[in-house]
């Protein structure tokens, strides 16, 4: 039975156009209905500020979602920005923040107003707010004072000057004054160049830095938090601490009539142990000499070993044996 035949032209078309497919929705995921979700709004804008496509939108400093668009529209910037699960009123307001001392911006929404705010229906210049952007000013200043001639602004200040020679004396001083600032400039011309550089190439240092100062940033609120997380359990662990403090002195406060007569008698007996101290310790020193005695006498067998004095007289014992004074039994090698 033969096989049906295949066509590769058809099935290289048909495998094209659905990689074409999974393209334009794996680039398109965001605005999928299940996978994606959210709102998209929109806001005009005096100027950007730095704004780009892709920074954060935040709701009281909370991440709910990114801005999507930045185009110019007539005389204003319109932002477009995407929410998910955010309400967002009719009388809210958009602002572009400084997210980091880097330049990094922000796009600051408050929700107001008593309804919802119609996606269709763009935010007015009146309830948005662009900020002033350092960074991007010094880059403008140093790029404004690279192109200007300084050679000839001094020489148009002297040509004023000597134009205004015959002026009354006020109008050739301040022109006098302008002279010698545009060589004042003039001659600092190179110094300034090389500051603005200087600053320039600072600012786009930290702006390349960027990414490790939001980590740093970053390590710092985990540190904050784990402090935070310390201190509770601290806190927690005082509690405790007074709350067996109480239990304990409950406890004691419930047995005091039985503790009292028990530490009385306990007192008592300690004044006999203490007013007998010296018969103890007598009894005790007495006591090691008398069981060392005992223990010879029985340790030899079972018997008792003894000594007897004064059954017979003295003169029956041999020389040298009978003790000179009491009775006290013989010891081997005595000279007595």
């Amino acid at each position: 039975m033969s096989r049906p035949s295949r066509h590769p032209v058809l099935a290289g078309v048909l495998g094209l156009a659905l990689a074409a497919a999974l393209a334009v929705l794996a680039f398109n995921a965001d605005n999928l209905p299940i996978i994606g979700g959210g709102t998209t709004y929109t806001a005009d804008f005096t100027e950007a500020a730095g704004l780009r496509t892709g920074n954060e939108v935040r709701v009281a400093g909370v991440k709910v979602g990114t801005v999507t668009r930045v185009a110019l529209h007539g005389g204003v910037v319109r932002v477009g920005f995407r929410v998910k699960d955010t309400w967002v009123g009719d009388t809210s307001t958009v602002a572009i923040r400084i997210k980091t001392l880097l330049g990094d911006k922000v796009l600051a929404l408050d929700p107001l107003g008593g309804a919802s705010q119609n996606p269709r229906t763009t935010i007015p210049v009146s309830r948005t707010t662009s900020p002033f952007d350092v960074t991007e000013a010094f880059g403008q200043l140093s790029d404004t004072v690279s192109q200007i001639d300084t050679d000839a602004l001094a020489r148009s200040f002297d040509t004023m000057a000597q134009t205004f020679r015959n002026t009354p004396d006020s109008v050739k001083g301040a022109l006098r004054g302008l002279s010698d600032l545009s060589r004042t400039i003039s001659s600092r011309d190179t110094q300034l160049a090389q500051l603005l550089t200087a600053t320039k190439q600072i600012t786009g240092r930290l702006a390349d830095d960027n990414a490790q100062f939001q980590a740093l940033l970053a390590d710092g609120n985990l540190l904050l938090a784990e402090v935070q997380r310390r201190r509770d359990a601290i806190g927690a662990l005082l509690t405790g601490t007074q709350q067996l403090a109480v239990q304990i002195s409950g406890l004691v406060a419930d047995n005091t009539a039985t503790l009292g007569p028990t530490l009385a008698a306990l007192d008592r007996v300690t004044d006999v142990l203490q007013r007998n101290q010296d018969n103890l310790t007598r009894a005790l020193a007495l006591a090691g000499p008398y069981y060392r005695m005992v223990g010879n006498a029985i340790g030899n067998g079972r018997w008792f070993d003894a000594y007897l004095c004064g059954l017979v007289p003295d003169s029956y014992l041999p020389a040298g044996t009978a003790p000179s004074s009491g009775c006290v039994p013989p010891r081997t090698g005595s000279t007595r």
